[in-house]
């Protein structure tokens, strides 16, 4: 295994650690915040594996200043986290819910006096239900629900906020969310699955031009989850069908933002169910962007038949991906090779493993194996030209992993849910070591 150290990174590059404001925040109903889509879909039986819900979380709502110098004691130099929706506008429209703002001013003047910059996501998936009853992000309003949002975020917060991301991987607000049914609102219809992925573009551009206006010296994106994709042979066939996976799960979303229009093979593939896209739209979704978030976890190997593959050569997660630290690489590769590229962050990368608390360790050696070998991936494409700036470890610590619940474990600080006591797991204190503060010995 290639040993990596911080001189393998650019003197500039940024290391620091992500989460999302469902996963840990908790107190759902605490000051003011409105029910959110997932508030609803972990009340439906049998979506959440575990039957819970994001109710109590880490309860970081209440423990913030706690977590904060958690953070600050990785040696990291920024926290990527996002902010919910339904605690700022409860019923996503109308009247902003002062309370809710206050708690995000209070974290991110604490991130600063630690000497952390804030990475702040506008949309990490927890819609707030008034709007879905409505439709949700098939309806075309919402788009311009959520520059109104974002206007309240960025007038409250200004550039004290290094960084701004509308959206948080798109593919899974709409494809896994209206098509597949796995996340909330757990619809299963491909029509609004693609107008929603449409909506939610139209959203960041009409949000990224709100963001100009009230934070011109912020960085402003947006953030994508991307798949390295792989023909299961050198068959006509499956790479055929490798060439439409790409389309539907990366240049879906890639092709609109950087190119002004939607991939013409999947488009004309989708026949009937290509949502409606208005004169405007698209140069409206192509705003120029600042930094590009990729969110990597695995690869798709795929073939013609349908089924999915599992090469047998290699390791898997506990939430059965593959671990193909290559396929990162690969991926920076093409991006810079097929797009006219602003500045990339890594924004998510990690690995869930059932991970067990010994004593006051957590001895999480394949994590430590994950990390390594993908951040030895960014440093060998950074050397070949592509421009990274940084990467978020996903996640800071074990949280609300949507449909699997409480179930799986990807963090680099272990949480014990019962009285919500954080362990440094062997993960965090390696990475504490590349990010530059001295790393204890090991037991």
């Amino acid at each position: 295994m290639t040993i990596i150290t911080r001189k393998d990174f650019p003197e500039h590059f940024t290391f620091g650690v992500a989460t999302s404001s469902y996963q840990i925040e908790g107190s759902t109903s605490a000051d003011g915040r409105g029910p959110s889509i997932w508030d609803t879909f972990c009340r439906e039986p049998g979506r959440i594996s575990d039957g819970s819900s994001g109710d109590v979380a880490c309860d970081h709502y209440r423990r913030w200043e706690e977590d904060l110098e958690l953070i600050s004691s990785l040696g990291v130099q920024a926290y990527r986290f996002s902010v919910a929706w339904p605690r700022v506008q409860p019923t996503g429209s109308g009247a902003i819910n002062p309370l809710g703002l206050d708690f995000y001013e209070r974290l991110v003047d604490g991130m600063l006096e630690r000497g952390l910059d804030p990475y702040l996501t506008l949309y990490h998936w927890d819609l707030p239900q008034p709007l879905q009853d409505v439709g949700g992000w098939a309806n075309r309003d919402t788009a311009f629900h959520f520059a109104e949002y974002a206007r309240a975020v960025a007038e409250r917060l200004g550039e004290r906020v290094k960084s701004y991301a509308t959206l948080n991987e798109p593919w899974c607000s709409s494809i896994l969310s209206y098509q597949i049914g796995e996340h909330a609102p757990g619809l299963r219809d491909r029509k609004l699955a693609l107008a929603a992925a449409h909506h939610l573009l139209l959203g960041h551009g009409e949000a990224t031009k709100v963001l100009r206006e009230v934070v011109p010296g912020a960085a402003i994106g947006t953030v994508l989850n991307l798949n390295a994709v792989t023909p299961a042979t050198s068959s006509e066939q499956d790479a055929a069908a490798a060439r439409f996976e790409d389309g539907a799960f990366n240049r879906w979303f890639l092709d609109p933002l950087l190119r002004g229009a939607y991939p013409a093979d999947v488009w004309e593939a989708y026949g009937e169910d290509v949502p409606e896209v208005q004169p405007g739209d698209l140069e409206t979704i192509r705003q120029p962007l600042d930094f590009l978030g990729v969110n990597y976890y695995s690869r798709s190997v795929v073939s013609a038949d349908g089924q999915q593959q599992r090469p047998s050569e290699s390791s898997y997660t506990d939430m059965g991906w593959e671990v193909y630290p290559q396929g990162l690489s690969d991926l920076l590769l093409r991006l810079k090779a097929d797009y006219t590229l602003p500045p990339i962050y890594i924004t998510e990368n990690g690995a869930a493993y059932k991970d067990t608390l010994e004593g006051t360790a957590v001895h999480d050696t394949e994590r430590v194996a994950y990390l390594q070998t993908h951040l030895a991936e960014v440093a060998s494409a950074v050397r070949q030209g592509v421009k990274v700036n940084g990467y978020f470890a996903w996640s800071l610590m074990d949280n609300f992993e949507w449909a699997h619940g409480y179930s799986k474990r990807f963090g680099l600080v272990y949480v014990d849910y019962g009285d919500q006591q954080r362990v440094l797991k062997d993960s965090a204190l390696w990475y504490r070591g590349l990010a530059g503060a001295k790393v204890p010995e090991l037991a």
